[in-house]
């Protein structure tokens, strides 16, 4: 398949169209599929796929609504809410015959628990997992917790089969995956998934006849295959910005259909905290001054990406919160003459940007071209290109003084932004020591942060809006983040299909995708 999306560059439109009338569909994106283990997974694909391949206790609806899906009911709270009993479906089977009960479920939790490379999520507030009953999942917490019926819809807590997993406990099993999802898995390789409905399955059987999912990394032929119709539906993070508009342009002709989803992924830079010179609060200051988003979002994006001045994405604030300071050339001049720098002493910034991010890209040159006109004689920016895995396998080892980056929260909750970035367990003043903030490669913590963090998964409603704003303005004054665009997921598909739906994470409803019949399209 990868080889023939690549075939049809060489043909015009016409004469590559293929009126397929199998119902299994082929859906597109950018990047590999490394690991398809839940405790493993990282990538948006990784998780798209597993959404596909297996259930979570419970999902967003596209309206935000909290909805059981292997839970039976909502989870019920006792103790002051540091008890949670969690009903589960009685008619669930894993692909492999074997089914699926609190025990189950149990195991999948302790696994990731013990193994995942994202257990931070969960943290310590999971005392103790207990089945009282073959069907009633206890989850024991260390303290009251206002997020956890949003990590309860997170793909890392997605169970997989006991039976199947048995040689697992400890370890990730990468190649296969056996969960209790709308298909099993037929094919695997790093760019193509093969999945077919689970005739089995508990819920509502897939829309379509089977899907064929095809990653590559080469922007211009996912483009020319949706345009020649060998691709059914494409993801826009597979696709570069010009192409991405293009794309647009095409659904306004009526010539594909398009479908936005919310808008939960973040685009920020990461400064290098406990070393020079990004060291200095004043120098990290004056670089939130310098960055002028409204320009970025116009050179790089057409202005399809908002300009974001929050770690939070706007949908999940709950208000008009946003820290972090516009742009202001005179006072990031200001900062750095404080600072000892400006008349003859730049400021030096070595930035690096995804070298397989074509966005990065565009970014830092338009940040760079920015600043050589405004603040020429304060500031300089020396970029460097490096391959999205060798920074995500050193960002924690301080190795960039500032890098470009984007995430998109595991869960839809404010805490799964601020979490991942701001969480430190060791501290010593403004160094972060141990923890996420590590990591995240900024190591840069305050006194009382952590505890502020916290203190928010205790309060609800408005109190607890209102204390996550005010963690992240204590994020914005110390400046180790400079959040610089909001990303809102998109896909594209052919007109004889129905048009795609996003859930409330942002995740694509594969499992609803199909064709409209002939007489739906008039024919």
């Amino acid at each position: 398949m990868a080889a023939s999306l690549l075939l049809v560059l060489g043909c015009s439109q016409l004469a590559c169209q293929q009126q397929r009338s199998s119902d299994r569909l082929t859906v597109a994106s950018a990047g590999r599929i490394v690991s398809l283990d839940p405790a493993q997974a990282s990538t948006t694909g990784t998780l798209q796929l597993l959404s596909a391949l297996g259930d979570t206790l419970y999902r967003r609806s596209e309206n935000g609504t909290l909805t059981p899906q292997l839970a039976a009911a909502q989870p019920q709270l006792s103790d002051g809410g540091r008890t949670v009993e969690i009903p589960l479906r009685r008619d669930v089977l894993f692909h492999d015959g074997s089914r699926f009960d609190a025990d189950a479920m149990a195991f999948s939790l302790r696994r990731f628990l013990r193994i995942g490379t994202q257990s931070y999520v969960v943290g310590d507030r999971i005392e103790s997992i207990e089945t009282p009953t073959p069907f009633l999942l206890r989850l024991r917490l260390s303290r009251p917790s206002s997020s956890l019926e949003s990590l309860l819809t997170s793909p890392y807590l997605t169970p997989v089969s006991p039976k199947a997993y048995a040689d697992h406990r400890d370890r990730f099993l990468n190649d296969r995956f056996i969960g209790t999802g709308p298909y099993k898995l037929t094919r695997f390789n790093a760019t193509q998934q093969r999945l077919t409905p689970f005739p089995e399955y508990w819920g509502e059987a897939p829309s379509n006849g089977g899907l064929d999912l095809v990653n590559l990394s080469n922007s211009t032929a996912l483009f020319g295959a949706l345009r020649s119709g060998e691709v059914d539906v494409l993801l826009s993070d597979s696709i570069d910005e010009d192409q991405r508009l293009a794309l647009d342009r095409r659904a306004k002709q009526g010539l594909l259909l398009e479908s936005s989803g919310p808008a939960l992924t973040i685009g920020y830079v990461t400064l290098l905290s406990n070393a020079p010179p990004l060291h200095n609060q004043l120098v990290r200051r004056a670089l939130a001054h310098s960055l002028d988003r409204d320009l970025i979002s116009r050179r790089v994006s057409h202005g399809q990406r908002q300009p974001l001045r929050s770690l939070i994405p706007p949908a999940l604030r709950g208000g008009a919160s946003e820290p972090w300071p516009t742009y202001a050339p005179a006072t990031a001049r200001r900062l750095l003459q404080q600072a000892g720098y400006c008349q003859g002493k730049p400021l030096n910034v070595p930035f690096t940007y995804r070298s397989n991010v074509p966005s990065d890209r565009l970014m830092a040159l338009t940040w760079q071209a920015q600043l050589r006109r405004d603040l020429q004689d304060c500031i300089k920016l020396n970029l460097e290109g490096v391959e999205s895995t060798t920074v995500y396998r050193q960002l924690g080892e301080g190795a960039f003084k500032a890098v470009m980056l984007d995430w998109g929260g595991t869960y839809p909750d404010p805490e799964a932004f601020l979490v991942p970035l701001l969480s430190c367990n060791k501290s010593q003043g403004s160094l972060c020591e141990a923890g996420e903030a590590v990591s995240s490669g900024s190591f840069w913590t305050r006194p009382g942060l952590e505890l502020a963090l916290r203190r928010s998964d205790s309060l609800l409603g408005q109190q607890r809006l209102q204390q996550l704003a005010r963690v992240d303005a204590m994020a914005a004054q110390g400046a180790a983040y400079l959040p610089v665009w909001l990303v809102t997921p998109k896909a594209w598909a052919q007109t004889d299909l129905d048009r795609p739906r996003f859930d409330g994470s942002g995740l694509l409803q594969l499992s609803q995708l199909k064709k409209r019949s002939a007489q739906a399209r008039g024919l």
